[in-house]
């Protein structure tokens, strides 16, 4: 019996197949890993938390950097995940001829309701591997921030959690303080 394995992906043949029409915007997915996955369907407190927090950012930041609400950035080799949030050095273009990647990411931002598991562990992972800096999920159902940094091969070796009655301020934008009870609608 012969055994057979995963093929992974790149980022490349990712891009290749949304070029040829092989996977489109009904689709629904995102390259992690080199594997293309399924994204979950939002629920309500999930659209509307990731709209709040996005227009909270986007006023305390301004003309600071770009916030970007579910859109795709790239890690090399292999992810291209779409994060809920994620703030970005200012571009001129807006990005039009490439995805942000990791070095131009200043915070990255995922919202969970039922993906809570998956969003600390895989995705932690994923964003760790790729050096990004400060990587925070918003928990919906706790009304929690859960906070890593210090990334790493292994993920994030600094981790901890802030209530409503907290503020942060994020590591690559020390000119703002966030209260994280703004974040949630």
């Amino acid at each position: 019996m012969t055994t057979t394995g995963l093929r992974a992906w790149t980022v490349e043949e990712y891009h290749r197949m949304i070029e040829a029409g092989i996977l489109t915007t009904e689709d629904q997915v995102e390259l992690l890993e080199g594997q293309i996955v399924q994204m979950s369907p939002q629920k309500s407190p999930h659209s509307a938390t990731t709209h709040k927090a996005s227009d909270t950012l986007g006023k305390l930041l301004a003309e600071t950097a770009l916030v970007r609400a579910q859109f795709p950035i790239t890690l090399l080799p292999d992810s291209e995940p779409e994060p809920d949030i994620v703030v970005v050095r200012p571009d001129p273009r807006y990005y039009l001829e490439r995805h942000p990647d990791a070095g131009d990411i200043l915070l990255l931002i995922e919202v969970s309701d039922s993906t809570l598991d998956y969003d600390r562990r895989r995705k932690a992972g994923v964003y760790g591997r790729a050096g990004i800096a400060d990587y925070w999920i918003l928990d919906v159902n706790t009304r929690q921030l859960l906070v890593f940094r210090k990334p790493g091969s292994e993920g994030y070796s600094e981790k901890f959690t802030l209530g409503e009655s907290d503020d942060i301020v994020p590591l690559a934008l020390s000119s703002i303080q966030v209260a994280v009870k703004d974040l949630f609608p």
